[in-house]
């Protein structure tokens, strides 16, 4: 484990870091409170401090008083000081350290003490992997790792709010996986999972970092493209259709073909909603499934607006080969 140690007195800082070496310990050395709370702020800061009580510029309650202010990660505070009296424990305590230990230190206590702090902090990220589990299952969707139905509507509300603040356009896209209850019928649900998660990993190699893309539902999944209009949107969707078309799964050792038919809507900031929007791209989607899928088909006139390009809305297949 990495501890920094923070003691202005050249020879109980030495003695110390020499026992913590001697155990195996990675030690950084301060010598005054500033010194200590920049080395525990920083990103890489060690995981447990030994802070003298009594330093130069602040004193350790100062320093753990700070460092408490940070949220994460958690930092295991021993506070190395000769009091004793039951004030001063208190005092220690409502600064936000963890533990004493009394000088001169004993090199069994020292032992005991940092095993105590380690425990915690194990504990302590073990909660965080735990909770950030649970963050997952709550937002992801479990086959395909794609943001849920929830996450990517409240994304696209989050999206719709920002266009309208900004005066930009937003598009949607509702993309659909051809013939998929063929190929459940003719490989079973383990063809048809792999299916959807090969999809999925197509979509994140192709959108945009803030481009959103979750699971609709079934074989269905939704985009949302921020700053774009529909020709814009058709581009950034012809790359994820072509690398759906043209990079197929293997299943049972021979290619699997997967073809999307693909239904785009966009708006001008604040002209619609995000049912009007996903309902427009949903009959764009159904427009290129009768078409004869394998393509996409656009939706020229902006989503809830009564004034905008009137051109009806147009398809676009792949070239032939």
């Amino acid at each position: 484990m990495r501890i920094l140690i923070a003691d202005d007195d050249p020879i109980s800082r030495k003695l110390l870091e020499r026992t913590l070496l001697r155990l195996g310990h990675e030690v950084e050395v301060v010598s005054d409170g500033p010194d200590a709370v920049n080395a525990l702020l920083r990103a890489d800061a060690p995981r447990m401090a030994i802070l003298d009580w009594e330093m130069p510029g602040a004193d350790g309650l100062v320093v753990c008083r700070v460092v408490r202010q940070r949220t994460a990660p958690y930092i295991y505070l021993i506070l190395l000081t000769g009091r004793d009296r039951r004030e001063d424990v208190i005092a220690g305590l409502e600064s936000g350290a963890d533990d004493f230990l009394t000088k001169p230190f004993d090199v069994l206590e020292l032992q005991a003490r940092i095993r105590s702090g380690d425990r915690v902090l194990q504990l302590q990220e073990g909660l965080l992997e735990a909770q950030e589990a649970l963050r997952v299952q709550a937002t992801s969707d479990d086959l395909t790792g794609l943001s849920n139905r929830r996450v990517i509507l409240e994304q696209l509300d989050r999206e719709l709010g920002r266009a309208r603040h900004e005066r930009k356009p937003l598009a949607v896209a509702m993309a659909d996986i051809d013939h998929f209850k063929r190929i459940n019928d003719l490989h079973g649900h383990p063809g048809g999972d792999a299916v959807l998660r090969h999809v999925a990993r197509c979509f994140q190699i192709e959108v945009r970092a803030y481009d959103g893309v979750g699971r609709y539902g079934g074989e269905e999944f939704l985009f949302v493209l921020p700053g774009c209009e529909g020709d814009e949107a058709a581009v950034a969707m012809e790359r994820v259709r072509s690398r759906v078309a043209m990079n197929p799964p293997q299943w049972d050792g021979k290619p699997l073909p997967v073809t999307l038919s693909v239904g785009i809507a966009w708006t001008g900031p604040g002209e619609c909603d995000s049912a009007t929007l996903t309902h427009t791209a949903d009959e764009a989607l159904y427009r290129a499934k009768a078409a004869g899928r394998d393509r996409i088909d656009i939706e020229r006139r902006r989503a809830g607006s009564n004034t905008a390009d009137r051109r009806p809305a147009i398809s676009i297949a792949p070239a032939a080969a």
